[in-house]
C-alpha cells in the first residue's frame, strides 16, 4: 500500500532485462522503491532520469506500472535482539521469530577512516590448528578462504563460528542451497551457540541480485557491535564468488562492457568496499573478515581471487591430502601477513620457532616424495620426514582437528621429537631445552 507523501510515478520510459527508467525528482542514489509491487533500488541518476534495478527482474512489468519511492536506502534495525537470529538479504527474519527492535541504520556506509584504526594486535583463535599454528588470524584482519567448489568450506566456516574466540560471529551466506542453510541452522542450534551468532542468508531460491545486499547487512550488524558495544566481531562470508557472479549478472543486464572473465570493471572497488570494513578500533572493538572464494577448476588467476588477493592480507587454502584422506589447510599456499603481530606475543614464546621448523620439515617431506615418485632411493632422513608429514597432516593441519593454541604447540613438539633428533629441527637451543618432549 502506498503511504501519504510517498512519490508515485506511472510513466516508465525504458525497460531492460534488469532495470527500468522513469523521470522523477528529489530521489536519492541507492533509494528503495517498488515497481509494480517488485522491490527495486536506484542505481543511476542523470538529471531527472532515474534508473532502478529490479531485484526479481523486469518480466511482466508494463510501461504504466506504478513506481513508488520509499525515501530511504536499504537499512537494518541494529540492537541486542539481532543475536541468535536468521535473516534474509533485506534483514527480515526467516526463523519464525519476531521482527527485532532497534535503531534503523542504512547499510553500505563508508569504510572506517584509517586514522581511526589501531594496528591489529589481538589474537583470533579459531580452534582449527592448521590456521592457528601457521596462519594465525589477527583481529581487524581481512583474509579469504580459497577452496574448490567440492571442498567442505561451509563445514569449515561453521566450525570457525563455533570455536572462534570472538564476542559475536556474523555469517553472510550467498547463493546457498537449502541444505547449506539448514546445515548451518542445525549446527548452531545443536551446539547451543546461537546467542552469539547472527546469520544473513540468501539461498538459490532467492533472486541472485539479492546476494549483493548480504555483505552490507552483515557488516552493518558487525559495526554496531564493534563500535557501539566494543566487541570483537568475526564476519564469515560464503561465498564471494556467488556475490561476484551476481555483480556480473547485473552488469550484463545493464549492458555494461564486461572486463576480465565477464566480471564488471568495478569488481576491485566492489570487493574492496566490503573487505576494507575490517578494522581494529581504538575503543577495543574489532571487525575481522574471513570470506570463502570458490575457485573454478582451481584457477587462482580468475578475476575474483586475483582482485581479492590485492585487497586482503593473505589467504587460506584448502586441499585434500591424499596421504591421510583428509582436507587440510595447505601450509605452502596459505599465508597470513599479520601473524607476526601475535605469534610469540599473544601466544606462547615458542610459537614462531615451532611453526618454522614444522613447515620446513614438511617441505623436506615434499622433496622426499618427489624423489620417491622419480625412482630415487630414500635416505633414513627422507623416510622420517615422510612419516612426520603424515602425522603432521593428520594431527595438526586437518580441518577436523580441534586444539587450543597451547595444545597445538605441545602436539607439534611431540611430533618433532618422535621423528627427529633435536639438532635436526634447527631451533634455538633454549627452546629445545625447555619444550623438547
Amino acid at each position: 500500500m502506498a503511504k501519504a507523501f510517498q512519490k508515485i510515478y506511472t510513466q516508465i520510459t525504458q525497460i531492460t532485462k534488469a532495470t527500468c527508467s522513469v523521470k522523477a525528482t528529489k530521489v536519492g542514489y541507492d533509494e528503495l522503491a517498488t515497481v509494480d509491487g517488485k522491490l527495486a533500488q536506484v542505481v543511476k541518476i542523470i538529471g531527472d532520469e532515474v534508473t532502478l534495478q529490479i531485484f526479481e527482474g523486469t518480466e511482466g512489468i508494463p510501461t504504466n506500472a506504478e513506481v513508488i519511492f520509499m525515501g530511504k536506502p536499504p537499512s537494518l534495525r541494529v540492537g541486542a535482539q539481532l543475536a541468535g537470529r536468521f535473516f534474509n538479504a533485506y534483514g527480515d527474519p526467516i526463523d519464525g521469530g519476531p521482527v527485532p527492535e532497534g535503531e534503523e541504520v542504512a547499510i553500505g556506509g563508508p569504510s572506517v577512516n584509517p586514522v581511526r584504526r589501531e594496528q591489529p594486535s589481538e589474537l583470533i583463535a579459531t580452534g582449527i590448528s592448521g590456521i592457528d599454528l601457521n596462519n594465525t588470524l589477527v583481529s581487524g584482519q581481512k583474509i579469504p578462504f580459497f577452496a574448490d567448489p567440492d571442498q567442505p568450506f561451509n563445514q569449515v566456516m561453521a566450525t570457525v563460528a563455533l570455536r572462534a574466540k570472538a564476542d559475536k560471529i556474523i555469517l553472510g551466506g550467498m547463493g546457498m542451497t537449502n541444505d547449506d542453510y539448514l546445515y548451518f541452522k542445525n549446527v548452531f542450534s545443536n551446539a547451543g551457540a546461537l546467542d552469539r551468532i547472527i546469520s544473513f542468508m540468501n539461498t538459490t531460491e532467492n533472486p541472485a541480485v539479492e546476494r549483493l545486499l548480504v555483505p552490507d547487512m552483515a557488516l552493518t550488524a558487525a559495526e554496531y557491535f564493534a563500535v557501539s558495544k566494543n566487541e570483537k566481531v568475526l564476519v564469515l562470508l560464503t561465498d564471494m564468488t556467488s556475490y561476484a557472479d551476481a555483480l556480473s549478472i547485473v552488469s550484463n543486464r545493464m549492458d555494461q562492457i564486461p572486463s576480465k572473465d565477464s566480471m564488471p570493471g568495478s569488481l576491485y572497488s566492489d570487493l574492496a568496499k566490503i573487505y576494507e570494513k575490517a578494522a581494529q578500533f581504538p575503543s577495543g572493538g574489532s571487525i575481522t573478515i574471513v570470506a570463502v572464494t570458490t575457485l573454478s577448476g582451481g584457477d587462482i588467476t580468475h578475476a575474483v581471487p586475483d582482485n581479492t588477493g590485492y585487497i586482503t592480507e593473505g589467504q587460506l587454502f584448502l586441499r585434500r591430502d591424499s596421504d591421510v584422506g583428509k582436507v587440510i589447510v595447505d601450509p605452502f599456499r596459505s599465508l597470513s601477513r599479520l601473524k607476526q603481530l601475535v605469534q610469540g606475543k599473544k601466544t606462547r614464546e615458542d610459537h614462531p620457532q615451532v611453526m618454522n621448523a614444522a613447515v620446513r620439515l614438511y617441505a623436506d617431506a615434499a622433496n622426499a616424495k618427489t624423489k620417491l615418485e622419480n625412482g630415487f632411493d630414500l635416505t633414513d632422513y627422507d623416510q622420517r620426514t615422510l612419516s612426520f608429514a603424515r602425522d603432521y597432516s593428520e594431527n595438526i593441519l586437518a580441518i577436523d582437528v580441534n586444539l587450543d593454541t597451547v595444545e597445538m604447540l605441545d602436539t607439534t613438539w611431540k611430533l618433532l621429537s618422535e621423528h627427529f633428533k633435536p639438532e635436526e629441527v634447527n631451533m634455538k637451543k633454549e627452546m629445545v631445552d625447555k619444550y623438547w618432549q
